[in-house]
């Protein structure tokens, strides 16, 4: 009887294993999938409806020089994959080109359209926070489109902060746009001096 029990059992097709996503360091071929996703939100922002053609857009060749670039000065380049598909990327940038500000970094995030809402900004932003503090940076800034609600409250609950507002800085999609700047610290933040 336990013997026809185990094999009905086993002839019961079983739940498939869950797709998982897994955030590692970006590769010269997840770089049309950055570009197209990159692409998308430079043409449509926050609100649909610019002509592509108001764009200077980036080639693939373009993409792959600044990740060659970030590589080589040890800044994080990532992306957010599943089962083959670029999700999502983020990278850090210096904030400024002069020694003096060689602790503090710029991030830029970008999820795919179709994968918002499932968490990807959030596990970019977690693991490019690691990578930053690891590397020794003590600041990590941002700038965000003011109608991007979204991306105001992830940046919130990982513990940005407001630092500035740039009323009518930037001109898209028919209208003038509001920047929000918001900065967080990294380890000891600015409360001791560096090391090295």
């Amino acid at each position: 009887m336990d013997d026809k029990r185990n094999s009905e059992a086993a002839a019961q097709p079983q739940p498939a294993e869950p797709r998982r996503i897994v955030v590692r360091d970006s590769r010269d071929g997840d770089v049309p999938a950055m570009l197209a996703i990159y692409l998308h939100h430079i043409r449509r922002g926050v609100e649909p409806g610019v002509d592509p053609g108001e764009f200077e857009t980036p080639d693939t060749e373009d993409i792959k020089r600044r990740r060659k670039n970030m590589q080589k000065r040890k800044m994080p380049h990532i992306v957010a994959e599943e089962a083959g598909m670029v999700l999502g990327y983020a990278y850090a940038v210096p904030f400024r080109k002069r020694p003096a500000y060689r602790y503090a970094v710029k991030h830029s995030i970008y999820v795919h359209n179709d994968h918002l809402q499932r968490g990807v900004g959030r596990m970019l932003m977690s693991a490019l926070i690691d990578s930053c503090a690891a590397a020794g940076f003590r600041q990590v800034i941002g700038y965000i489109d003011a109608a991007n609600r979204a991306s105001l409250a992830l940046h919130e609950r990982f513990g940005f902060r407001q630092v500035g507002y740039l009323p009518s800085i930037g001109y898209k999609f028919g209208h003038w746009t509001d920047t929000v700047m918001v900065q967080r610290s990294l380890g000891p933040g600015g409360t001791e001096p560096p090391q090295g």
